[in-house]
């Protein structure tokens, strides 16, 4: 209590009037309400106290337990049906590669001319994972290569300043898309030539996917010494895949099974390989000619 600054030696009685407390920063929710004017709750206190009844309710919990359940077997059975059309552990086969493979099928990509040997290796009856057999086939390097196209394709529109959303997704779109029907032509040619091999869908989109490799070497080269530059490029990527598409599928695929088939099965065995390498060409060049100006 404050005395007023009057009050002295004559032992004046009277006090100043006390100065108001301060009013609080935060108001007290510890028992769940304010003290606000007509007793209503806090703002949160309400959702503590509907937390703490479900956490306490025996029928919720009860609830949560089943909900929980139900979710896990849901996973389950996705999982089952998953495993019914895609084989996990044959996919993780095809991601199976280190740097040293990447650089390696890179360059083979580029320059498979001096390449000798194109028999893929096997132990025991299992061929060898990619990164110890150059020959395998992979998915990693199609589908960073896609991801690169489509940066690529979108660096490229911008810099024409024809960039939009819509414009690069319909690219990324088209590119995926003929992948695709590229590979259930194969498959239907395959099928057409009763060809026995061990050639997958994932075989056939790897071989498909190879090009895009091509794809952005064409490009990036049209992007820094103009269409003559990416003219040459797309001559030089599309010889060196087709190249390599003919001695990969008749060698590692192909080449073992044509052993005592009839002369025309070997035909169209042939003939099968030639036009999956020769589409190769046309489509590198019907998804990157709009990119270089």
């Amino acid at each position: 209590m404050a005395y007023h600054s009057g009050y002295g030696a004559h032992g004046s009685k009277h006090r100043a009037r006390a100065a108001p407390d301060p009013p609080p920063l935060f108001d007290d929710t510890s028992g769940g309400y304010s003290s606000q004017p007509g007793g209503y709750p806090a703002p949160g206190a309400d959702v503590a106290f509907n937390v703490n009844h479900l956490i306490g309710d025996p029928m919720a919990n009860m609830a949560m337990t089943y909900g929980s359940s139900i979710a896990s077997h849901g996973k389950d059975m996705v999982h089952k049906e998953l495993h019914r059309f895609v084989s996990v552990n044959k996919l993780k086969y095809f991601f199976a590669v280190d740097t040293a493979y990447v650089a390696k099928k890179l360059g083979l990509l580029v320059f498979p001319y001096t390449h000798q040997n194109w028999e893929v290796q096997y132990s025991r009856d299992v061929p060898l994972p990619p990164r110890q057999d150059l020959n395998a086939p992979d998915l990693y390097i199609p589908t960073m290569a896609f991801i690169t196209y489509v940066l690529l394709a979108g660096m490229a529109l911008g810099i024409q300043k024809r960039f939009s959303p819509e414009v690069l997704g319909l690219c990324a779109s088209t590119a995926l898309v003929w992948v695709v029907m590229e590979v259930l032509a194969l498959l239907l040619g395959v099928y057409l030539a009763t060809v026995r091999s061990d050639l997958s869908t994932f075989h056939l989109l790897a071989y498909s996917g190879y090009k895009y490799v091509g794809m952005i070497l064409s490009v990036l080269t049209g992007l820094l010494f103009g269409s003559d530059g990416y003219y040459v490029a797309l001559a030089w990527t599309s010889s060196a895949l087709m190249y390599f598409i003919v001695r990969s599928l008749r060698t590692a695929a192909l080449g073992p099974d044509s052993m005592g088939v009839p002369a025309p099965r070997q035909h169209l065995q042939l003939y099968l390989t030639l036009g999956a390498a020769a589409f190769q060409p046309l489509v590198i060049y019907w998804l990157t000619f709009h990119l270089v100006r």
